[in-house]
Order: structure tokens, then sequence, then C-alpha cells
């Protein structure tokens, strides 16, 4: 694959190998790859946070029932799925 990048982007590229944290311009692009995807991914999630405010606000909500997401948590761990921490099963 190659890339085209504008004299002030290969310049930067250059910068970031001169500057010893990075061992070629290969690691510059994964890297800002890399960050381009959680960059993706905040913005997502910002939406879907945004998109739930919007639902409260039109009253849209329901109550958490704690109960509920435990039993569902047990379920799935005694299927052998993996429960997030956040939600641990009762023994």
């Amino acid at each position: 694959m190659n890339v085209s990048l504008t004299p002030q982007l290969e310049q930067l590229v250059r910068n970031k190998v001169a500057s010893g944290f990075y061992n070629n311009a290969s690691e510059v692009i994964r890297e800002a790859l890399r960050l381009m995807e959680v960059r993706d991914h905040a913005t997502q999630l910002q939406r879907e946070v945004a998109r739930g405010f919007a639902q409260l606000d039109r009253g849209e909500g329901r109550p958490l029932d704690m109960a509920t997401l435990k039993q569902a948590a047990q379920t799935q761990a005694n299927a052998g799925k993996k429960v997030k921490a956040i939600v641990r099963p009762s023994a």
C-alpha cells in the first residue's frame, strides 16, 4: 500500500521518528490510525449518550431494575458466558 502525504504531514512523520519515540514511519502511521479508531469510538459513544438523554427528555426512560439485571447476569454466568464485572452475579 502506498500513501501520499502532504509535505507538512511528511515532515510531521519525520519529526516523530526523529524524536526517538517511533522507530519508523510505519509506526507513526499505525499509531495515528489507532488514535483515529479511538476518536471514532468516542464520537459514536457521544452520539449514543446524546440519544439517551434525548429519550429521557421525552419521558421515554424507565427505572433501572437491578434484580432483573442480576438475574440476567446469573443466567449468563450459568450458561458459561462471560459476565461484565460491573454486574456481578450472586453466589
